[in-house]
C-alpha cells in the first residue's frame, strides 16, 4: 500500500538581509557591510528567517537586521512586479528547501 505524501506547508519568502562585516566575509575591499535579497522557504516566515540566519552565520557574514516582504502571493497583493527571474529563483528555494541570495548590494562609505 502507498502512502500518499503530505501536501507541503513550505512556503517562500522575500528577505532582505542587512549585513556588517566579518573577516572571510567575502565583500569587496572598502565595503562597510551588504544587502542580501534572499528567497527562503520556511513553514512561515519566522522559519524562512531563522534558517537564513543561520546559513548565513556558516557562510562567515555578520547578518544584522533582517526586513521580511512575504510570500509572492503577499507582493503581488501589494503590487509589487515580480519578474520571471525572481519566480524561478523564488521556486528553486520551495524545490530544494533552501535559501537563495538572489542579489548584494555592497555598502561602501564611512556612515557619518
Amino acid at each position: 500500500m502507498k502512502m500518499k505524501k503530505k501536501p507541503s506547508r513550505q512556503q517562500v519568502y522575500t528577505l532582505l538581509v542587512q549585513i556588517g562585516r566579518k573577516e572571510g566575509d567575502g565583500l569587496p575591499e572598502g565595503a562597510t557591510g551588504a544587502a542580501l535579497m534572499c528567497f527562503a522557504s520556511g513553514v512561515d516566515e519566522a522559519e524562512a528567517v531563522r534558517e537564513t540566519v543561520a546559513i548565513l552565520k556558516q557562510a562567515d557574514t555578520a547578518p544584522l537586521d533582517v526586513t521580511g516582504y512575504g510570500t509572492l502571493a503577499e507582493r503581488e497583493a501589494q503590487g509589487h512586479e515580480v519578474d520571471p527571474e525572481e519566480r524561478a529563483l523564488m521556486q528553486r528555494a520551495l524545490d530544494e528547501n533552501a535559501v537563495i541570495v538572489a542579489q548584494m548590494t555592497p555598502f561602501f562609505g564611512s556612515g557619518d
